[in-house]
């Protein structure tokens, strides 16, 4: 379904996607910090958007790379993420703007993505999370409940930053890391975030979903918007949250955590502070 939402998304998808664009500046950004040559890089969505946020330093230290997307107009490789085609320990970099919330099976896929890598190789990825979208996601809900004595999903849920940093460890990638960002949009009229939705091909793709929404619910859920989501100067505020994962391909040379109990110097010697007995009761 995500798949069909992007490919009819396709044509206006550049005008649309400025939250993957920014993602996409966001990553390359990132690379600028690690100093060092990809001889072949995957990215994964949106890859046109990627590279050509990438600054002339950083291209320079990227040899090959393969661009790749679910949809044959956004990308040079039709791909599932889900079912990669690729060889274990293909590439140096893999990045991932704004795509991987819409697989079915996310653990499974970082799994492939961390066989795809050499060791050593780097995972940069960059999900919507939490709290995205959750002012449309309680209008609907509210409005639904209302006019039909029960509601559905209308709005596909958002792992949390501390499940997807999980994900990456389940998946064996070592010196996991993530961070969020909340982006606030605003837009005159809720129909428009609606229209921004549709043509990013970033709508409801879950499979079992409550029927059809009918005119009634979407118009109540337009006036709750307007009534709860609102500006002082009208406009009405929408929720995106993006989580940056960061993970490496584990390789001998990375730094790896003591164990317990083996450190030398004990933690008050080091901070210089002077230990003092608990009261007795």
């Amino acid at each position: 379904m995500a798949r069909l939402h992007r490919a009819r998304a396709a044509a206006g998808f550049p005008d649309a996607a400025f939250l993957h664009a920014r993602g996409a500046a966001d990553l390359a950004e990132r690379l600028e910090a690690i100093p060092r040559r990809f001889e072949r890089a995957l990215v994964l969505g949106a890859p046109n958007l990627f590279v050509r946020a990438l600054s002339p330093e950083v291209r320079g230290r990227i040899g090959v790379i393969v661009r790749a997307d679910a949809v044959a107009a956004l990308g040079e490789v039709v791909l599932d993420p889900e079912n990669l085609p690729f060889a274990e320990q293909t590439f140096d970099l893999i990045v991932s703007p704004l795509v991987l919330h819409t697989v079915n099976d996310l653990p499974g896929a970082l799994v492939q993505l961390r066989r795809a890598l050499k060791p050593d190789g780097l995972f940069l990825a960059a999900l919507f999370a939490g709290e995205t979208l959750h002012e449309l996601r309680a209008c609907l809900i509210e409005a639904e409940s209302e006019l039909r004595s029960g509601a559905g999903p209308r709005v596909a849920p958002f792992a949390d930053m501390l499940e997807l940093a999980g994900l990456l460890q389940r998946a064996g990638l070592a010196l996991p890391a993530a961070d969020r960002e909340k982006i606030i949009v605003r837009y005159a009229e809720p129909l428009k975030l609606l229209a921004d939705l549709r043509a990013m091909g970033e709508t409801n793709a879950l499979t079992h979903r409550a029927g059809p929404l009918t005119r009634g619910v979407l118009f109540r859920a337009l006036a709750l918007y307007r009534e709860r989501f609102a500006d002082p100067d009208g406009r009405v505020r929408a929720t995106f949250e993006v989580v940056t994962l960061t993970g490496w391909a584990p390789h001998e040379s990375q730094q790896k955590p003591l164990k317990p109990g083996s450190a030398k110097t004990r933690l008050a010697d080091a901070l210089g502070a002077k230990e003092a007995p608990l009261p007795r009761e």
